[in-house]
C-alpha cells in the first residue's frame, strides 16, 4: 500500500469500528425495525455490509493469487443470501460484520504496490483498478451506516468523508443522505447491554484489538 491507500484503509478501519460500536448494542426489536432504506431491516443493512465484504474480499484474493475469483453473486443469490443473513441473532450479525471486515482488510493488506492496478471486473460495472475498491468499502460502511436510523448521519461523517471528491454514483448516493433527520427513526430502546469483556481480551464486536 502506498501513503493514500494506507490512509483510505485506516478511514475504513475507523468507520468500521463505529458500525460496531453500535451494532453491537441494538436490540432485537430495534433490529427488525425498518432502517431508512425501503423495504429493509437494519438487521438486513447490517447483513448487506457483511456480505459486501465477502465479495470484495473474494475480489482481492483474486488479484492477489493472479487466478480471478468469481465476482459478486446475481441479484437473485444476493436477495437469498440477504434473506438468510438477516434472521441471525444479534450476536451472530456482529460476529459476521467483524469477521467479514477483518478478512477482507488481511487481504487488502497483502497486495503489492502494482496489484492495486489491476483491473476488477464486476457485473453491471466497468472495470475500474483494484484501489478504487477501498474506496467504495469507505463509502458502502458510511452510508449504511447512516440507513440504520439509528442517529448517526451526515452530521458524524468525518470531514474527511464528507469533503471526499466521490465519481459517480457514489458522490449522489451521499447526497442523498444529507436529509437524513439526526434524531433516529424509529425511536430506538433502550441499549442492550453489550457482551462480557475481560481486560487484555479484544472487545466483542472490536476487530482492532483490545481498548
Amino acid at each position: 500500500m502506498d501513503s493514500a491507500q494506507r490512509e483510505l484503509s485506516d478511514q475504513i478501519d475507523q468507520a468500521t469500528q463505529r458500525l460496531l460500536d453500535q451494532a453491537r448494542i441494538i436490540t432485537e426489536p430495534d433490529l427488525r425495525a425498518p432502517s431508512r432504506l425501503p423495504g429493509w431491516t437494519r438487521a438486513r443493512v447490517l447483513a448487506h455490509v457483511a456480505l459486501g465484504a465477502d465479495a470484495m474480499r473474494d475480489l482481492l484474493a483474486g488479484v492477489r493469487t493472479g487466478r480471478e475469483r468469481p465476482g459478486p453473486a446475481s441479484a437473485e443469490a444476493h436477495a437469498a443470501d440477504l434473506d438468510r443473513s438477516e434472521g441471525r441473532r444479534p450476536e451472530q450479525l456482529v460476529a459476521d460484520l467483524a469477521d467479514s471486515a477483518m478478512a477482507l482488510r488481511a487481504v487488502a493488506r497483502q497486495l503489492s504496490g502494482d496489484q492495486w492496478q489491476v483491473p476488477l471486473r464486476v457485473p453491471g460495472l466497468a472495470p475500474f483498478p483494484a484501489a478504487e475498491l477501498l474506496v467504495r468499502r469507505l463509502v458502502e460502511v458510511e452510508l449504511h451506516h447512516s440507513d440504520l436510523g439509528t442517529g448517526y448521519g451526515p452530521a458524524g461523517w468525518p470531514a474527511g468523508f464528507a469533503a471526499m471528491d466521490l465519481p459517480e454514483p457514489m458522490r449522489s448516493w451521499r447526497e442523498d443522505r444529507l436529509g437524513y433527520p439526526a434524531r433516529p427513526q424509529p425511536e430506538l430502546t433502550p441499549p442492550r447491554p453489550p457482551a462480557p469483556w475481560n481486560p487484555g481480551r479484544p472487545l466483542p464486536g472490536s476487530w482492532l484489538g483490545t481498548r
